[in-house]
Protein backbone atom coordinates (compact mmCIF):
# COMPACT_ATOMS: atom_id res chain seq x y z
CA UNK A 1 0.00 0.00 0.00
CA UNK A 2 2.82 2.38 0.95
CA UNK A 3 4.60 1.54 -2.32
CA UNK A 4 1.46 2.30 -4.34
CA UNK A 5 1.13 5.68 -2.63
CA UNK A 6 4.62 6.62 -3.85
CA UNK A 7 3.75 5.93 -7.48
CA UNK A 8 2.89 9.22 -9.29
CA UNK A 9 -0.86 9.69 -9.63
CA UNK A 10 -0.72 9.67 -13.43
CA UNK A 11 1.00 6.27 -13.49
CA UNK A 12 -1.85 4.86 -11.42
CA UNK A 13 -4.16 5.68 -14.33
CA UNK A 14 -4.18 2.80 -16.82
CA UNK A 15 -4.48 4.88 -19.99
CA UNK A 16 -1.60 7.24 -19.22
CA UNK A 17 0.50 4.38 -17.88
CA UNK A 18 0.21 2.53 -21.19
CA UNK A 19 1.04 5.70 -23.14
CA UNK A 20 4.06 6.41 -20.92
CA UNK A 21 5.32 2.82 -21.14
CA UNK A 22 5.19 2.92 -24.93
CA UNK A 23 7.08 6.23 -24.94
CA UNK A 24 9.70 4.83 -22.56
CA UNK A 25 10.56 1.74 -24.60
CA UNK A 26 10.61 3.78 -27.82
CA UNK A 27 13.02 6.34 -26.33
CA UNK A 28 15.32 3.53 -25.22
CA UNK A 29 15.29 2.11 -28.73
CA UNK A 30 16.15 5.52 -30.18
CA UNK A 31 19.32 5.60 -28.09
CA UNK A 32 20.28 2.13 -29.27
CA UNK A 33 19.93 3.28 -32.88
CA UNK A 34 22.05 6.36 -32.19
CA UNK A 35 24.88 3.95 -31.42
CA UNK A 36 24.12 1.15 -33.87
CA UNK A 37 23.37 3.08 -37.07
CA UNK A 38 26.62 5.09 -37.28
CA UNK A 39 28.62 2.08 -36.08
CA UNK A 40 27.10 0.01 -38.88
CA UNK A 41 28.33 2.66 -41.31
CA UNK A 42 31.83 2.78 -39.81
CA UNK A 43 32.53 -0.80 -38.76
CA UNK A 44 30.65 -2.75 -41.43
CA UNK A 45 30.79 -0.45 -44.47
CA UNK A 46 33.97 1.54 -43.71
CA UNK A 47 32.34 4.97 -44.05
CA UNK A 48 34.68 7.98 -44.08
CA UNK A 49 34.07 11.44 -42.59
CA UNK A 50 32.21 12.75 -45.64
CA UNK A 51 29.94 9.70 -45.75
CA UNK A 52 29.21 10.05 -42.04
CA UNK A 53 28.27 13.66 -42.74
CA UNK A 54 25.78 12.50 -45.35
CA UNK A 55 24.31 10.01 -42.87
CA UNK A 56 23.82 12.74 -40.27
CA UNK A 57 22.26 15.00 -42.92
CA UNK A 58 19.83 12.22 -43.85
CA UNK A 59 18.78 12.02 -40.18
CA UNK A 60 18.32 15.79 -39.75
CA UNK A 61 16.78 16.74 -43.09
CA UNK A 62 13.24 15.38 -42.48
CA UNK A 63 12.75 17.78 -39.57
CA UNK A 64 13.33 20.69 -41.94
CA UNK A 65 11.25 19.34 -44.79
CA UNK A 66 8.24 17.75 -43.14
CA UNK A 67 7.34 19.40 -39.83
CA UNK A 68 5.23 22.13 -41.44
CA UNK A 69 3.33 20.02 -44.02
CA UNK A 70 2.82 17.15 -41.58
CA UNK A 71 1.47 19.59 -38.99
CA UNK A 72 -1.04 20.97 -41.50
CA UNK A 73 -2.12 17.45 -42.44
CA UNK A 74 -2.40 16.14 -38.87
CA UNK A 75 -4.69 18.99 -37.76
CA UNK A 76 -7.19 17.77 -40.36
CA UNK A 77 -7.19 14.20 -39.01
CA UNK A 78 -9.59 12.81 -36.43
CA UNK A 79 -7.52 9.72 -35.54
CA UNK A 80 -3.99 10.83 -34.71
CA UNK A 81 -3.41 7.81 -32.49
CA UNK A 82 -3.93 5.47 -35.44
CA UNK A 83 -1.42 7.47 -37.46
CA UNK A 84 1.10 7.08 -34.62
CA UNK A 85 0.58 3.32 -34.57
CA UNK A 86 1.17 3.13 -38.33
CA UNK A 87 4.35 5.22 -38.05
CA UNK A 88 5.66 2.89 -35.32
CA UNK A 89 5.01 -0.15 -37.51
CA UNK A 90 6.60 1.53 -40.52
CA UNK A 91 9.71 2.53 -38.54
CA UNK A 92 10.10 -1.05 -37.31
CA UNK A 93 9.78 -2.38 -40.86
CA UNK A 94 12.39 0.07 -42.21
CA UNK A 95 14.90 -0.78 -39.49
CA UNK A 96 14.41 -4.52 -40.00
CA UNK A 97 15.55 -4.17 -43.62
CA UNK A 98 19.08 -3.39 -42.37
CA UNK A 99 19.84 -6.62 -40.46
CA UNK A 100 18.14 -8.62 -43.22
CA UNK A 101 20.31 -6.95 -45.88
CA UNK A 102 23.39 -7.51 -43.69
CA UNK A 103 22.65 -11.22 -43.30
CA UNK A 104 22.21 -11.48 -47.09
CA UNK A 105 25.46 -9.51 -47.62
CA UNK A 106 23.51 -6.79 -49.46
CA UNK A 107 23.89 -3.88 -47.01
CA UNK A 108 25.04 -0.59 -48.58
CA UNK A 109 25.56 2.99 -47.47
CA UNK A 110 22.76 4.05 -49.80
CA UNK A 111 20.35 1.83 -47.86
CA UNK A 112 21.55 3.33 -44.58
CA UNK A 113 20.89 6.83 -45.92
CA UNK A 114 17.39 5.89 -47.08
CA UNK A 115 16.49 4.19 -43.81
CA UNK A 116 17.84 7.10 -41.76
CA UNK A 117 15.82 9.55 -43.87
CA UNK A 118 12.67 7.40 -43.76
CA UNK A 119 12.82 6.80 -40.01
CA UNK A 120 13.47 10.52 -39.52
CA UNK A 121 10.43 11.47 -41.59
CA UNK A 122 8.18 8.99 -39.75
CA UNK A 123 9.49 10.27 -36.41
CA UNK A 124 8.50 13.82 -37.40
CA UNK A 125 4.97 12.60 -38.17
CA UNK A 126 4.80 10.66 -34.90
CA UNK A 127 5.91 13.63 -32.80
CA UNK A 128 3.51 16.06 -34.48
CA UNK A 129 0.63 13.68 -33.72
CA UNK A 130 1.95 13.10 -30.21
CA UNK A 131 1.57 16.78 -29.30
CA UNK A 132 -2.18 16.47 -29.85
CA UNK A 133 -2.57 13.04 -28.23
CA UNK A 134 -0.81 14.27 -25.08
CA UNK A 135 -3.45 16.94 -24.36
CA UNK A 136 -6.19 14.37 -24.93
CA UNK A 137 -4.69 12.23 -22.17
CA UNK A 138 -3.60 14.79 -19.58
CA UNK A 139 -5.54 17.63 -17.91
CA UNK A 140 -3.84 21.04 -17.87
CA UNK A 141 -3.04 20.96 -14.15
CA UNK A 142 -1.01 17.76 -14.67
CA UNK A 143 1.03 18.84 -17.69
CA UNK A 144 4.15 19.42 -15.59
CA UNK A 145 3.90 16.04 -13.87
CA UNK A 146 3.25 14.25 -17.17
CA UNK A 147 6.16 15.99 -18.89
CA UNK A 148 8.37 15.17 -15.90
CA UNK A 149 7.55 11.48 -16.27
CA UNK A 150 8.18 11.44 -20.04
CA UNK A 151 11.42 13.42 -19.70
CA UNK A 152 12.48 11.17 -16.83
CA UNK A 153 12.16 8.29 -19.28
CA UNK A 154 14.26 10.26 -21.76
CA UNK A 155 16.98 10.69 -19.13
CA UNK A 156 16.89 6.99 -18.32
CA UNK A 157 17.29 6.29 -22.04
CA UNK A 158 20.27 8.66 -22.18
CA UNK A 159 21.78 6.82 -19.22
CA UNK A 160 21.11 3.22 -20.25
CA UNK A 161 20.71 3.37 -24.03
CA UNK A 162 24.33 3.94 -25.13
CA UNK A 163 25.56 1.18 -22.83
CA UNK A 164 22.93 -1.29 -24.00
CA UNK A 165 23.58 -0.28 -27.59
CA UNK A 166 27.31 -0.76 -27.15
CA UNK A 167 26.86 -4.24 -25.66
CA UNK A 168 24.43 -5.26 -28.42
CA UNK A 169 26.83 -4.02 -31.11
CA UNK A 170 29.69 -5.89 -29.44
CA UNK A 171 27.73 -9.14 -29.16
CA UNK A 172 25.54 -9.08 -32.26
CA UNK A 173 27.28 -6.60 -34.65
CA UNK A 174 25.81 -3.17 -35.37
CA UNK A 175 23.19 -4.12 -38.00
CA UNK A 176 21.78 -6.97 -35.92
CA UNK A 177 21.58 -4.66 -32.88
CA UNK A 178 18.94 -2.69 -34.79
CA UNK A 179 16.56 -5.61 -34.23
CA UNK A 180 16.26 -4.28 -30.67
CA UNK A 181 15.16 -0.81 -31.82
CA UNK A 182 12.63 -2.32 -34.23
CA UNK A 183 11.20 -4.32 -31.32
CA UNK A 184 10.75 -1.14 -29.24
CA UNK A 185 8.67 0.42 -32.04
CA UNK A 186 6.47 -2.69 -32.14
CA UNK A 187 6.01 -2.48 -28.37
CA UNK A 188 5.16 1.23 -28.63
CA UNK A 189 2.54 0.45 -31.28
CA UNK A 190 1.09 -2.26 -29.05
CA UNK A 191 0.69 0.07 -26.09
CA UNK A 192 -0.86 2.82 -28.24
CA UNK A 193 -3.34 0.29 -29.62
CA UNK A 194 -4.54 -0.38 -26.06
CA UNK A 195 -5.63 3.21 -25.33
CA UNK A 196 -8.63 5.04 -26.77
CA UNK A 197 -8.63 8.69 -25.67
CA UNK A 198 -11.20 11.18 -26.99
CA UNK A 199 -9.10 13.24 -29.40
CA UNK A 200 -9.71 16.91 -30.30
CA UNK A 201 -11.94 17.47 -33.32
CA UNK A 202 -10.13 17.93 -36.67
CA UNK A 203 -9.73 21.48 -37.96
CA UNK A 204 -11.67 22.50 -41.08
CA UNK A 205 -9.58 23.39 -44.12
CA UNK A 206 -9.78 27.15 -44.67
CA UNK A 207 -7.75 29.77 -46.47
CA UNK A 208 -4.31 30.08 -44.89
CA UNK A 209 -4.59 26.62 -43.26
CA UNK A 210 -1.01 25.67 -44.15
CA UNK A 211 0.66 28.75 -42.65
CA UNK A 212 -1.73 29.48 -39.77
CA UNK A 213 0.48 27.72 -37.21
CA UNK A 214 3.51 29.73 -38.28
CA UNK A 215 1.57 33.01 -38.13
CA UNK A 216 0.20 32.19 -34.66
CA UNK A 217 3.71 31.34 -33.44
CA UNK A 218 5.11 34.67 -34.63
CA UNK A 219 2.21 36.71 -33.18
CA UNK A 220 2.15 35.15 -29.69
CA UNK A 221 4.74 36.98 -27.55
CA UNK A 222 5.42 34.09 -25.16
CA UNK A 223 5.87 31.49 -27.89
CA UNK A 224 7.91 33.95 -29.95
CA UNK A 225 10.33 34.52 -27.07
CA UNK A 226 10.51 30.80 -26.33
CA UNK A 227 11.28 30.04 -29.97
CA UNK A 228 14.00 32.72 -30.15
CA UNK A 229 15.68 31.42 -26.99
CA UNK A 230 15.47 27.81 -28.12
CA UNK A 231 16.69 28.61 -31.62
CA UNK A 232 19.70 30.45 -30.19
CA UNK A 233 20.56 27.44 -28.05
CA UNK A 234 20.15 25.07 -31.00
CA UNK A 235 22.52 27.11 -33.18
CA UNK A 236 25.30 27.52 -30.64
CA UNK A 237 24.84 24.08 -29.08
CA UNK A 238 25.26 22.33 -32.43
CA UNK A 239 28.33 24.46 -33.05
CA UNK A 240 29.60 23.05 -29.76
CA UNK A 241 28.47 19.43 -30.30
CA UNK A 242 29.99 19.25 -33.78
CA UNK A 243 33.46 19.68 -32.28
CA UNK A 244 33.12 18.44 -28.68
CA UNK A 245 34.12 14.81 -29.32
CA UNK A 246 37.04 15.87 -31.51
CA UNK A 247 38.13 18.35 -28.83
CA UNK A 248 37.87 15.77 -26.03
CA UNK A 249 39.85 13.13 -27.90
CA UNK A 250 42.43 15.27 -29.71
CA UNK A 251 43.13 18.19 -27.35
CA UNK A 252 42.23 16.66 -23.99
CA UNK A 253 43.58 13.22 -24.86
CA UNK A 254 40.57 11.21 -23.66
CA UNK A 255 39.88 7.83 -25.18
CA UNK A 256 36.31 7.05 -26.32
CA UNK A 257 35.68 4.69 -23.40
CA UNK A 258 36.54 7.29 -20.76
CA UNK A 259 34.56 9.98 -22.57
CA UNK A 260 31.54 7.67 -22.87
CA UNK A 261 31.72 6.83 -19.17
CA UNK A 262 31.81 10.51 -18.20
CA UNK A 263 28.86 11.37 -20.42
CA UNK A 264 26.87 8.34 -19.30
CA UNK A 265 27.29 8.99 -15.58
CA UNK A 266 26.62 12.70 -16.08
CA UNK A 267 23.23 11.78 -17.53
CA UNK A 268 22.17 11.12 -13.93
CA UNK A 269 21.81 14.90 -13.78
CA UNK A 270 18.93 14.56 -16.23
CA UNK A 271 17.16 12.12 -13.94
CA UNK A 272 17.55 14.49 -11.01
CA UNK A 273 16.39 17.43 -13.11
CA UNK A 274 13.30 15.52 -14.24
CA UNK A 275 12.50 14.46 -10.68
CA UNK A 276 12.89 17.99 -9.25
CA UNK A 277 11.30 20.02 -12.05
CA UNK A 278 7.77 19.69 -10.70
CA UNK A 279 8.83 21.06 -7.33
CA UNK A 280 10.78 23.88 -9.01
CA UNK A 281 7.77 24.92 -11.10
CA UNK A 282 5.46 24.82 -8.08
CA UNK A 283 7.87 26.92 -6.01
CA UNK A 284 8.87 29.68 -8.44
CA UNK A 285 6.34 29.40 -11.29
CA UNK A 286 6.45 28.22 -14.90
CA UNK A 287 8.06 31.36 -16.39
CA UNK A 288 10.87 31.78 -13.84
CA UNK A 289 11.52 28.03 -14.21
CA UNK A 290 12.19 28.61 -17.90
CA UNK A 291 14.68 31.38 -17.10
CA UNK A 292 16.37 29.17 -14.51
CA UNK A 293 16.38 26.17 -16.84
CA UNK A 294 17.90 27.98 -19.82
CA UNK A 295 20.63 29.37 -17.55
CA UNK A 296 21.26 26.03 -15.87
CA UNK A 297 21.36 24.25 -19.23
CA UNK A 298 23.81 26.54 -21.00
CA UNK A 299 26.07 28.15 -18.39
CA UNK A 300 27.78 24.96 -17.08
CA UNK A 301 28.97 24.04 -20.58
CA UNK A 302 31.55 26.86 -20.49
CA UNK A 303 33.52 24.54 -18.17
CA UNK A 304 34.31 22.31 -21.18
CA UNK A 305 36.51 24.77 -23.14
CA UNK A 306 37.91 25.86 -19.77
CA UNK A 307 39.07 22.29 -19.02
CA UNK A 308 42.82 21.81 -18.96
CA UNK A 309 45.49 20.55 -16.59
CA UNK A 310 45.77 17.18 -14.82
CA UNK A 311 43.49 14.41 -16.02
CA UNK A 312 41.41 14.20 -12.79
CA UNK A 313 40.70 17.94 -13.00
CA UNK A 314 39.73 17.68 -16.68
CA UNK A 315 37.40 14.75 -15.99
CA UNK A 316 35.88 16.57 -13.02
CA UNK A 317 35.14 19.68 -15.10
CA UNK A 318 33.61 17.63 -17.92
CA UNK A 319 31.47 15.67 -15.49
CA UNK A 320 30.28 18.82 -13.69
CA UNK A 321 29.48 20.54 -16.99
CA UNK A 322 27.45 17.63 -18.37
CA UNK A 323 25.77 16.77 -15.05
CA UNK A 324 24.54 20.32 -14.41
CA UNK A 325 23.61 20.89 -18.05
CA UNK A 326 21.58 17.66 -18.19
CA UNK A 327 19.69 18.76 -15.07
CA UNK A 328 19.06 22.20 -16.58
CA UNK A 329 17.81 20.88 -19.91
CA UNK A 330 15.21 18.77 -18.12
CA UNK A 331 13.83 21.88 -16.42
CA UNK A 332 13.68 23.62 -19.81
CA UNK A 333 12.05 20.68 -21.59
CA UNK A 334 9.43 20.08 -18.91
CA UNK A 335 8.52 23.73 -18.34
CA UNK A 336 8.58 24.63 -22.06
CA UNK A 337 6.68 21.52 -23.10
CA UNK A 338 3.99 22.14 -20.50
CA UNK A 339 3.67 25.82 -21.46
CA UNK A 340 3.35 24.98 -25.16
CA UNK A 341 0.62 22.44 -24.44
CA UNK A 342 -1.30 25.03 -22.41
CA UNK A 343 -0.85 27.98 -24.79
CA UNK A 344 -1.57 26.44 -28.19
CA UNK A 345 -5.24 26.04 -29.19
CA UNK A 346 -6.26 22.48 -30.06
CA UNK A 347 -7.44 23.43 -33.57
CA UNK A 348 -3.95 24.52 -34.67
CA UNK A 349 -1.77 22.52 -32.26
CA UNK A 350 -0.09 20.26 -34.82
CA UNK A 351 0.53 23.17 -37.21
CA UNK A 352 2.09 25.34 -34.49
CA UNK A 353 4.29 22.52 -33.22
CA UNK A 354 5.25 21.63 -36.79
CA UNK A 355 6.26 25.24 -37.50
CA UNK A 356 8.09 25.51 -34.16
CA UNK A 357 10.10 22.36 -34.75
CA UNK A 358 10.83 23.17 -38.39
CA UNK A 359 12.27 26.58 -37.51
CA UNK A 360 14.02 25.29 -34.41
CA UNK A 361 15.64 22.32 -36.12
CA UNK A 362 16.68 24.57 -38.98
CA UNK A 363 19.31 26.09 -36.69
CA UNK A 364 20.98 22.72 -36.14
CA UNK A 365 22.70 22.24 -39.51
CA UNK A 366 23.56 25.95 -39.57
CA UNK A 367 25.26 25.62 -36.20
CA UNK A 368 27.08 22.47 -37.30
CA UNK A 369 28.35 24.20 -40.45
CA UNK A 370 29.45 27.27 -38.47
CA UNK A 371 31.21 25.06 -35.94
CA UNK A 372 33.11 23.20 -38.65
CA UNK A 373 34.14 26.43 -40.39
CA UNK A 374 35.21 28.27 -37.24
CA UNK A 375 36.94 25.18 -35.88
CA UNK A 376 39.07 25.08 -39.02
CA UNK A 377 39.81 28.82 -39.00
CA UNK A 378 40.12 29.58 -35.27
CA UNK A 379 40.83 26.17 -33.72
CA UNK A 380 38.77 23.87 -31.51
CA UNK A 381 38.99 25.58 -28.12
CA UNK A 382 38.19 29.15 -29.33
CA UNK A 383 35.20 27.83 -31.28
CA UNK A 384 33.93 25.95 -28.23
CA UNK A 385 34.18 29.17 -26.24
CA UNK A 386 32.03 30.90 -28.86
CA UNK A 387 29.53 28.04 -28.91
CA UNK A 388 29.13 27.74 -25.16
CA UNK A 389 29.16 31.48 -24.41
CA UNK A 390 26.75 32.21 -27.26
CA UNK A 391 24.26 29.67 -25.94
CA UNK A 392 24.17 31.44 -22.55
CA UNK A 393 22.85 34.57 -24.30
CA UNK A 394 19.63 32.70 -25.18
CA UNK A 395 18.10 33.69 -21.85
CA UNK A 396 18.14 37.35 -22.93
CA UNK A 397 15.23 36.62 -25.31
CA UNK A 398 13.07 35.62 -22.34
CA UNK A 399 13.69 38.56 -20.03
CA UNK A 400 11.68 41.29 -21.89
CA UNK A 401 8.84 38.86 -22.70
CA UNK A 402 5.81 38.05 -20.50
CA UNK A 403 7.41 34.73 -19.47
CA UNK A 404 9.40 35.75 -16.36
CA UNK A 405 6.15 37.05 -14.80
CA UNK A 406 4.09 33.97 -15.71
CA UNK A 407 3.44 31.84 -12.62
CA UNK A 408 0.75 29.37 -13.69
CA UNK A 409 -0.15 27.60 -16.89
CA UNK A 410 -2.92 29.42 -18.77
CA UNK A 411 -6.20 27.59 -19.23
CA UNK A 412 -7.36 27.07 -22.83
CA UNK A 413 -10.97 26.35 -23.84
CA UNK A 414 -11.08 22.86 -25.35
CA UNK A 415 -12.64 21.90 -28.65
CA UNK A 416 -15.29 19.20 -28.58
CA UNK A 417 -13.47 15.85 -28.66
CA UNK A 418 -13.99 13.21 -31.28
CA UNK A 419 -15.85 10.27 -29.71
CA UNK A 420 -14.00 6.99 -29.87
CA UNK A 421 -15.62 4.18 -31.80
CA UNK A 422 -14.59 0.61 -31.23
Amino acid sequence: MALTARVPALLREKTFRRYWTGQTVSLLGDQISLMALPLAAVLVLGADAAEMGWLKTAELLPALLFNLPFGAWVDRQARRRRVMILTDLARAALLLTLPVAYLLDLLTLGQLYLVAFGVGALTVLFEVCNATLFVALVPTERYVQANSLVNGSRSMAWLAGPGIGGVLVQVLTAPLALFADALTYLLSAGYLARIQPAEPAPAPVEKGHFTEGLRWLVRNPSMRALFAASGTVQFFNFMFHTLSVLYATKELGLNPGVLGAVLGTAAVGGLIGAACSGAVVRRIGIGPSLVLGFTGFTLPLVLIPAAHGPLPLVLGLLFAAEFLSCAGVMVVDIAAGSLQMALIPDAIRARVMGAYRMLNHGFRPLGALAGGFLGTVLGLRPTLWIGTAGAVLAVLWLLPSPLPRLRKLPEQPREAPVPVRS
